[in-house]
């Protein structure tokens, strides 16, 4: 990831504001406020804006005043306790901003949790950056097998070689012709002082999904949750995981007792059906049980399995 000179000094002017405020603030997050966090080859997360902590969810799980108890193992057991037994509103009592730069390809599965507020940089009034998201060798896997929209064996030498230069050419090419339509370079110069431009809302068509755009992405703890529980999990796409781990990473600096309290009760949880909690339940007493007995389809059976450690992985 390159930031312009011009970024940088973005960056440092607004990491270099002293702003007084009577609100609660969290003194790890503070330290990475406004920090570009590199994702991918050109990507980046930053925490630019955020409202309330830790305290702010048992305040207002308590309606109190003030910040909670004065006791953190007493403010823990309650986070604890609403997160363990799916309280949510509590956690909407906290908000934070991102600014994000991402493929587009992510940019159109990542909007799908339509649980934020969201603005994108404007390709019809700017002309987007030269840059293009090109995966690294180790993560070009051929089309899974058992998995629809999952990945399978690695592709390497040659075909891993082809690959990558296709991705490559066709991105500067359809940029080159992006810039050749608009009758303008990315750095805002022009190419023939004769010709008119085509409209950057139209030329912005030809451009290939790898290349980047930028948001700024709002939401509540809650949907933040949410949305890290099901991208930061090792079945999601690779490329949308790696920003989910860095905003995880930024939650920990933000509410450390709600984020351990999520890595323990939802990431690192397992949820059974009626069905599987039975079969637990038989297997406990010693009693033989079996998928064919269970009502449990094979790959619900393999799930169950898996989750507890009786087999390696799901087949």
């Amino acid at each position: 990831m390159k930031l312009t000179p011009e970024q940088k000094q973005e960056i440092a002017d607004q990491q270099s504001q002293k702003n007084q405020t009577k609100r609660v603030t969290s003194p790890e997050l503070e330290k990475i406020l406004y920090e570009a966090l590199p994702v991918l080859d050109h990507g980046f997360v930053r925490v630019v804006d955020y409202m309330g902590d830790d305290t702010s969810i048992v305040q207002s799980a308590r309606v109190s005043y003030g910040k909670g108890t004065k006791k953190v193992s007493t403010d823990e057991g309650l986070i604890k306790y609403l997160m363990r037994h799916w309280h949510s509103t509590p956690f909407e009592m906290c908000e934070i901003k991102y600014h994000v730069k991402l493929p587009i390809f992510i940019a159109r599965q990542w909007i799908r949790h339509r649980t934020a507020n969201v603005n994108e940089y404007s390709a019809r009034y700017s002309i987007l950056d030269k840059e293009f998201y090109i995966p690294a060798k180790e993560q070009l896997s051929a089309q899974s097998t058992i998995n629809r929209q999952g990945r399978g064996d690695l592709i390497t030498g040659d075909q891993a070689d082809e690959v990558l230069k296709i991705l490559k050419d066709d991105a500067t090419r359809t940029y080159n012709n992006y810039e050749t339509m608009l009758n303008e370079r990315f750095d805002g110069s022009v190419i023939d002082e004769n010709k008119a431009g085509l409209a950057r809302e139209l030329a912005r068509m030809n451009l290939t999904l790898n290349s980047y755009t930028q948001w700024y992405w709002k939401t509540d703890l809650l949907n933040l949750l949410n949305f890290l529980f099901l991208r930061a999990d090792s079945h999601a796409q690779y490329e949308i995981r790696v920003y989910a781990e860095t905003m995880l990473d930024t939650v920990k600096k933000w509410v450390p007792i709600t984020h351990s309290a999520f890595l323990d009760y939802r990431v690192g949880a397992v949820h059974v059906s009626e069905k599987g909690k039975k079969i637990i339940q038989q297997m406990v007493k010693g009693e033989k049980t079996s998928q064919e007995s269970s009502g449990l389809s094979k790959r619900e059976w393999n799930e169950l399995m898996t989750s507890f450690g009786f087999i390696d992985k799901v087949i």
